[in-house]
């Protein structure tokens, strides 16, 4: 009886052991993202602000469709070049939740600089619903909150392909080999051409994906270069004041070095 109740057991753990290892793996991706150079990384590092508008384009025409910025304000695009008059004919483009009427219903007006960037559905159920299930993540801070975000991100947009041999993938998904578990509820949303540059630039995927990254990384941390800046500074300050007291200590001490005596004449 105690022998068979153990057996069991070992069965039972061998068993829990098969499915957590299986479930460890369908939670990782089968590839590591593609290493990339970006303005904005290193001390002096800075966006590139032709990138970050039309990365901001590539958000408007495609990203928007199913994607919100919860916290992106129209008047943020004062730091990416565009003037006020600019901002308030992009705002008056969307309509957002107005103040109650008099009989309590509820209205909508033209956006205001000072507004949020409005969500593509109403709420987490209208979403689900338009996307198979799938809830599309807010890219406020998409790309601090991933692990290597700015690689992760632009390697997940041209990183669709067809699935390696004996690799099912469900109804309705694609095969992403930088997405974990390789299965992801997005189809590819950038191909070439989809939306039109001014000043003619090629409207590649890869172009789209890196300019829309730098727009995505402008989004999360505006004051980037202002950061940056300031930790430059601080580090001139510093490094001055260490010459400075380096030199003071040099000649308060040079007396004692010497042999001389504080209080002689």
């Amino acid at each position: 009886m105690t022998m068979k109740f153990t057996k069991n057991i070992a069965v039972a753990l061998i068993a829990i052991a098969g499915v957590a290892g299986a479930a460890s793996a369908s939670s990782k991706a089968d590839k590591e993202p593609i290493k990339q150079v970006w303005s904005f990384e290193g001390v002096t590092g800075k966006y590139d602000q032709a990138a970050v508008q039309r990365g901001w384009q590539v958000y408007q025409q495609v990203c928007s469709a199913c994607h919100s910025l919860k916290y992106f304000k129209f008047r943020n695009l004062a730091g990416m070049g565009y003037e006020d008059d600019m901002i308030k004919a992009f705002a008056k483009e969307y309509e957002v939740a107005g103040e109650p009427d008099d009989a309590g219903d509820e209205t909508v007006r033209a956006a205001l600089p000072q507004d949020t960037f409005p969500a593509p559905f109403p709420n987490e159920n209208a979403a689900r619903a338009s996307n198979g299930g799938a809830l599309p993540p807010d890219l406020s801070l998409i790309v601090k909150a991933r692990h290597d975000g700015a690689n992760y991100v632009y390697s997940l947009l041209t990183g669709y392909s067809d699935a390696p041999a004996g690799r099912d993938i469900a109804e309705g998904k694609s095969y992403n080999g930088y997405f974990k578990g390789g299965q992801i509820g997005m189809a590819s949303p950038l191909s070439e051409g989809i939306i039109d540059y001014e000043g003619g630039m090629p409207a590649t995927q890869e172009q789209m994906a890196r300019d829309v990254v730098q727009f995505l990384m402008y989004v999360a941390e505006p004051k980037l270069e202002d950061r940056k800046h300031m930790g430059f500074s601080v580090m001139l300050f510093l490094l001055a004041m260490t010459i400075i007291f380096y030199l003071s200590m040099k000649k308060i001490w040079k007396p004692v070095k010497e042999g001389k005596n504080f209080y002689e004449d």
